[in-house]
C-alpha cells in the first residue's frame, strides 16, 4: 500500500514545567489550542455521525517502535462502533477486529491475519493482554473524536504549568488536505508532562484533527526527540450512513469465522 505524503509542518500541543502559573499572568499559550480542539469536538458531535478512513499507525510499545500499520476503518459514534481490517504490513494483512459499545458483553471480536495464519475468531476483553499486544491503546479509544477528547485533556493538564512554547503553522498538508498545525514544546523533562514535543494537524475545511504525533525527550543532548506515537487518518469519508450490519461479525463482506 502506498503511504500518504505528508508535509512536515508542526503543531505541538506540549508544555514543559512544573511550576503552576499565577492567576495574574498572561493567558497560557495553550489556551487558543484548547479552544480550537473544543471547537473541533463540538463540530464532530454536531455534524459527524460516522466515517470510514485508512488509519496509519506507528507506536512505541515496550521500547520498540512498531509500524507503520495500515487499517481500513469504519467508526460510528452512537452507539460507539468500530470495524477494522488490516491492509498492511503483509504480516498483518487480513486481520480484522470489531467492537460495539454495549454489545457482546463488552468484548471485541477479532481474528489474526498474515500469510499462512489461520486462527479462529475470538471474543476478547479489549483491554486484556491479548487484545493489547502490540498496541498502546484499546480499540475502545480509536477515532478522531477520541483523539480530540484526549488532546483537550492533555492540554488542559499541561496548561497548569509553564515552560511551554506554542507555534501555529498554516498551509500544512496531510494526505493532500490543507491543515493548520499547532506546535508545542516542553524544553525540559518534567514528571507532569507525557512528551517533549507533540504535533496536531487540523483539517481546515472539515475542522477535525487528522494527524497526531508525540515525541519523548532525546536520551542525549543534540539528539532528535524519540517518536512515541503517531496516528494519521487518511481517505476520510464522512457520514456514510452506517447501519448495524456494518458492525456485525456475520456481515458477508467480513471474514470472521462462524462457529
Amino acid at each position: 500500500m502506498k503511504a500518504a505524503h505528508w508535509t512536515v509542518a508542526v503543531l505541538m500541543l506540549v508544555i514543559s514545567g512544573s511550576v503552576q502559573l499565577p492567576a495574574q499572568e498572561a493567558q497560557h499559550p495553550l489556551i487558543p489550542a484548547i479552544q480550537r480542539a473544543k471547537a473541533a469536538l463540538k463540530n464532530i458531535d454536531a455534524n459527524i455521525a460516522d466515517y470510514s478512513c485508512t488509519l496509519v499507525k506507528r507506536e512505541r510499545v515496550d521500547g520498540k517502535l512498531i509500524g507503520p500499520e495500515y487499517m481500513f476503518t469504519k467508526v460510528r459514534h452512537k452507539p460507539f462502533s468500530v470495524y477494522m481490517f488490516f491492509v498492511g504490513p503483509q504480516s498483518l494483512k487480513g486481520q480484522e477486529a470489531l467492537y460495539v459499545a454495549g454489545a457482546n458483553d463488552g468484548k471485541m471480536v477479532a481474528h489474526a491475519g498474515g500469510v499462512g495464519i489461520f486462527l479462529p475468531t475470538l471474543n476478547l476483553n479489549p483491554k486484556g493482554s491479548l487484545a493489547m499486544r502490540g498496541n498502546r491503546y484499546p480499540i475502545t479509544e480509536i477515532g478522531i473524536r477520541t483523539l480530540c477528547v484526549r488532546l483537550i485533556e492533555i492540554a488542559e493538564n499541561d496548561a497548569k504549568f509553564g515552560e511551554c512554547t506554542v507555534n501555529w503553522f498554516k498551509d500544512a498538508k496531510v494526505d493532500g488536505r490543507l491543515c493548520t498545525c499547532i506546535q508545542v514544546v516542553h524544553p525540559v523533562r518534567r514528571k507532569n508532562f507525557s512528551f517533549n514535543v507533540a504535533r496536531v494537524y487540523i483539517d481546515d475545511e472539515r475542522n477535525i484533527p487528522i494527524r497526531y504525533e508525540a515525541y519523548d525527550w532525546p536520551e542525549r543532548t543534540g539528539d532528535r526527540p524519540v517518536l512515541i506515537e503517531e496516528y494519521t487518518y487518511t481517505n476520510i469519508k464522512l457520514n456514510q450512513r452506517f447501519t448495524d450490519a456494518d458492525f456485525d461479525k456475520n456481515n458477508a463482506d467480513y471474514n470472521f469465522k462462524r462457529k
